[in-house]
Formats: structure tokens, sequence, C-alpha cells
């Protein structure tokens, strides 16, 4: 994936009506992204943990771009209604793996949206090379 800056802060939107009644957030769903990548989140089990699959719009290969799994748990949500997760995404065209943090919102019209940072690490050859395997 290309790095924008230090850190890209990513807002995933949830593709699926909503009211603003609603005031909690559910991961469960598609999401899309500004950049274009798509996210679709299964229901959540009892523990808070979640599968799905990550098709990104944005890479940094030449390979024909995968849909690739992702596995992630959320915090058991707070009253407050927006809870934190984090997913690992492992690539399927790609000799690498991204790990995304982040916390779910509802805006004042019941939309919600997903607020997360990623690091993503590639496969080296040696130690001495890990240092650039990391952005």
């Amino acid at each position: 994936m290309r790095t924008l800056g230090v850190c890209l802060l990513l807002a995933l939107v949830l593709l699926s009506p909503s009211t603003a009644a609603a005031t909690k957030c559910d991961l469960q769903g598609l999401w899309r992204n500004k950049l274009g990548s798509n996210m679709t989140l299964s229901t959540l089990d009892a523990s808070g943990t979640f599968s799905g699959s990550y098709h990104t719009a944005v890479a940094a290969t030449n390979k024909q771009i995968l849909v690739s799994p992702l596995q992630g748990a959320q915090q058991h949500p707070s009253a407050k209604g927006r809870p934190t997760f984090g997913f690992t995404v492992q690539w399927q065209f790609a000799d690498s793996t991204t790990v995304f943090v982040g916390q779910c919102f509802v805006d004042h019209h019941g939309k919600e949206r997903l607020e997360t940072t990623w690091l993503l690490r590639e496969e080296v050859l040696s130690p001495r090379d890990a240092w650039k395997a990391t952005r």
C-alpha cells in the first residue's frame, strides 16, 4: 500500500442507510474509504471478534490487486457507543501484512464513520533489512 505522509488517517464510511436516531456504531457491513478501498465485516461474535475482506484501491505493486481476508476484534462497546477495534489484513497479492486500529463514531445525522491508522510490514530477506520493512 502507498504511504501518505508518516501516518495515514483512513476514514471508512458505512454504505448502508442509517437514521438520525442511531447513536451506536455497528461495525458489520460494507465500508468504503475516500481512496475507493472496500471492506466487508461480518457480525461480531459474543467475544467481539469478526472476520471479513478488504479490497484495497491503492498498492505499491505491479501485481493484480486481490480481495484479501481480515480478522479483527472490537473492544466491548461502552454505553457511549463509540467502540475501539483492530484488525489484520493478510494481503493475497503481496508478501506483507497490515494492521489497522481505530474507533467508530456516529455524527449528528446518524452517519457512522471509522477513523483508523495502519502499519504495514513487508517480508525482507534478513534482519539487516528490517528497518525498511515497516511503514
